[in-house]
């Protein structure tokens, strides 16, 4: 309750600030300077979106029986000005979705507190079979139209959407002659602007020859300087322990779009992308309570962190096709990341791989390198059955994807099994109308994961647990054991069914039932063999293990193939100048995943998670917009398999239950705009075992504003993050090991827009 009381209070206090600032500006603008900022000049607003993702065919919200949010241009380039991160966008504008770590990695980010499917133009970027995080702070947004969210698990798409499905859809080429957008910001700390700048730069040509291709090149580079707290004190590179940071890097990508429109409605697009990213930290990092900093006494001595990762995709597309809309897509993903090299340091970092050096611990070879390769098909079929029912269709087709995931120490020795997986799914959704206000939706899809895993020797291992000494740890080896793997067979039917009911032309009920199925990190769970005191020996005996303890079979490790079941109910519409979502959910599964950072152990077992969130918009007046983004979440386990749900589940899956951001807008008469945002979340302290542990996690409230003014035609801005250089511990980056780690202090950017 009181922590209630001070989450509101902390709203309130930023609805008085953001009503101050309108204030200022008495007179009402004559120029929109954004598209978003064109709102005002309509009294009603239309939700009635067409969207791809939810159901892998043009749909309106309004026939959707889930939470579903479509971020426009407009909202992402207010975004762009404050970060080039996706995952800072996500965690401002989607209720559900946590707060960004504010690094390269999306480590205990989650939606929901489940996983998040990322896609570019439907093709999946995830590495399922080891599920690393680092993705979203890679996307380059200037090349982004819209950002499709889908809440809820979701089975459409296949493996991988347990909380949700975000997919990014990147800008269609323009008409007729060559069009150019330049966008260049330079960001710093006001802590030390010297050796923070971080420039960015991007460039998107694109046009249409007549009656011939249309064409789209973008090119995006950006680099970044040390990074401060709002204390001034400089922030590790690699405060989330082997995950990568946000400082002293250079990231770049590029992207071209070739299609072209035949007779008929049919159409063919190709499209390839790169994404690089290389991080040069400059020391290690000091893991030692009470928070995560550099350890200045120890330089970084391994390879740099490294992104390399190439896409092509080629989507056929034919409006007329004889059984209704076809679309087909292939896709190939070739992917590297290399992450960062830590050392041994009880208790945030108790294993690393063993030197067999008890003076030295660390492997010189500590840092792996993941490699996935996969590629597949997806065929979609929307097909009209008017003739048996006026405006009833089915969505119905295939998924065959083909994956292959191996991940590498610096000495290329396997750090788990290499994995190989051919997915097949075949799914049918119809929708069927009900008068005029109901829409009926309802699916099943079949999926069937061939898996196939490697023998391999997990490298032996240095470890240590708690123990009363002088060091207060007890140290040991886990000899390298052998694991064997095999052929394994994971398959499921789920199931979706929900309703929207039309309360009114731009206002509707929508609820259902929807189902996900995944096959959770097998890597992970392969990587951790044998990685138990069971299995351990003393640091003076380091290969004690009898031959017949040397070898482990995969499948008594194992994970089980997981369905999660989302229950759904909700609103959404707009009424005059207000526009608004609320939502209730419940997600349950028997097979949740949940990872222990102290014994570094991963366990499935059954589990709730429950929510709400809500959006609102008001437009205020002509020139002043207001809105809020809402969210409520918790969850509880069952850690003794008991089949009760005893202990609230841990930080890196729930964060901080209550979150929310109150943003406000306002248009000057000369074309300038203000944004101002406050963001807010509570704290969280609760047990999450039966032992009663408890790991804090405290709330704060920060405040951030942007000024937009038109200049030589084109759109020059000044955003500024963290207003106050508020000094607070992120939520999302402490839950990744249960250690503080500080969020970012004040920031200030400058940059410039046009396109010509």
């Amino acid at each position: 309750m009181t922590r209630s009381i001070r989450l509101a209070t902390s709203f309130i206090a930023l609805l008085a600030s953001s009503m101050a600032v309108a204030q200022v500006s008495p007179q009402s603008a004559s120029r929109p300077a954004t598209p978003a900022a064109a709102a005002p000049q309509a009294n009603v607003i239309d939700l009635d979106t067409i969207t791809v993702t939810a159901a892998r065919a043009e749909r309106s919200t309004a026939e959707i029986p889930q939470s579903i949010q479509v971020i426009d241009r407009g909202e992402i380039e207010e975004q762009l000005k404050f970060s080039p991160n996706a995952a800072t966008a996500l965690g401002k504008l989607v209720p559900g979705y946590s707060m960004s770590t504010q690094t390269v990695s999306s480590a205990s980010e989650n939606y929901r507190g489940r996983d998040l499917l990322v896609m570019i133009d439907g093709v999946p970027m995830n590495t399922p079979l080891r599920d690393v995080s680092r993705i979203l702070s890679l996307i380059d947004l200037n090349t982004v139209d819209r950002i499709e969210v889908v809440a809820g698990a979701s089975s459409l798409y296949g493996a991988g959407a347990t909380g949700g499905t975000v997919n990014f859809i990147t800008k269609k080429a323009a008409e007729g002659k060559p069009r150019v957008t330049v966008n260049s910001a330079i960001r710093a700390f006001t802590q030390n602007i010297g050796r923070s700048l971080a420039p960015e730069a991007s460039v998107t040509v694109s046009g249409k020859v007549p009656d011939g291709i249309d064409y789209l090149f973008s090119g995006q580079i950006r680099g970044a300087g040390r990074t401060y707290d709002g204390s001034g004190r400089e922030l590790p590179s690699d405060g989330l322990l082997g995950q990568g940071g946000g400082d002293r890097y250079k990231a770049g990508n590029l992207l071209a779009k070739l299609g072209y429109d035949f007779a008929g409605g049919k159409r063919i697009e190709l499209n390839a992308s790169w994404i690089g990213f290389d991080q040069d930290p400059k020391y290690l990092t000091n893991y030692a309570a009470p928070f995560a900093r550099p350890d200045r006494t120890q330089l970084y001595n391994g390879q740099s962190v490294l992104e390399d990762t190439k896409s092509i995709s080629l989507r056929y597309s034919d409006a007329d096709f004889a059984l209704g809309k076809l679309s087909v897509l292939g896709y190939y993903n070739d992917i590297k990341k290399r992450f960062n090299y830590s050392t041994f340091s009880y208790p945030y970092n108790s294993q690393v791989y063993y030197s067999f050096n008890p003076l030295s611990p660390t492997s010189r070879d500590n840092q792996t390198t993941l490699y996935s390769q996969r590629g597949g098909v997806n065929v979609t079929i929307d097909t009209s059955l008017d003739r048996l029912l006026p405006g009833a269709k089915l969505t119905w087709g295939g998924d065959l994807i083909q994956e292959k995931t191996w991940q590498t120490l610096t000495s290329g020795q396997d750090v788990f099994t290499p994995l190989q997986q051919t997915t097949a799914a075949g799914f049918g959704q119809l929708q069927i109308p009900i008068g005029d206000r109901v829409v009926l939706r309802g699916g099943l899809r079949y999926e069937h994961f061939s898996l196939s895993v490697s023998d391999y020797t997990r490298p032996a291992a240095y470890a240590a647990v708690a123990a009363n000494n002088a060091l207060g740890y007890q140290s040991f080896v886990l000899p390298a054991l052998r694991v064997l793997g095999g052929d394994f067979d994971y398959s499921a039917l789920t199931a979706n069914i929900g309703a929207t009911i039309k309360l009114s032309e731009t206002s509707e009920i929508f609820g259902g039932f929807s189902q996900g199925f995944a096959l959770p990190d097998v890597g992970a769970f392969t990587r951790r063999a044998g990685i138990s005191t069971q299995y351990a020996c003393p640091v003076q005996l380091p290969n004690c293990l009898p031959a017949n303890r040397q070898t482990i079979s995969y499948s008594s490790i194992a994970p089980q193939a997981q369905i999660v079941n989302n229950y759904e109910l909700g609103i959404r519409g707009s009424y005059d100048r207000f526009k608004g979502s609320l939502t209730g959910y419940i997600s349950t599964s028997d097979e949740g995943v949940t990872f222990d950072p102290v014994s570094n152990t991963m366990s499935q077992q059954k589990e709730r998670i429950w929510g709400v969130e809500a959006t609102g918009d008001v437009t205020v007046t002509e020139a002043f917009t207001m809105g809020t983004v809402l969210s409520y979440r918790e969850g509880r386990y069952d850690t003794n398999a008991d089949g009760k749900l005893d202990s609230n589940l841990p930080n890196n899956r729930i964060g901080s239950p209550w979150r929310g951001m109150l943003y406000g807008s306002y248009r000057f008469v000369n074309g300038m705009q203000l944004r101002v945002e406050g963001e807010a979340f509570s704290d969280r302290d609760v047990a999450i075992d039966l032992r009663g542990t408890r790991y804090k996690l405290k709330g704060a409230a920060t405040m951030n504003a942007a000024l937009t003014a038109p200049v030589w035609d084109g759109e020059a801005y000044v955003a500024v993050n963290n207003l106050f250089d508020r000094n607070y511990q992120n939520p999302t980056a402490t839950s990744v090991r249960n250690l503080a780690n500080y969020s970012w202090g004040r920031t200030v950017t400058v940059g410039f827009r046009k396109t010509f």
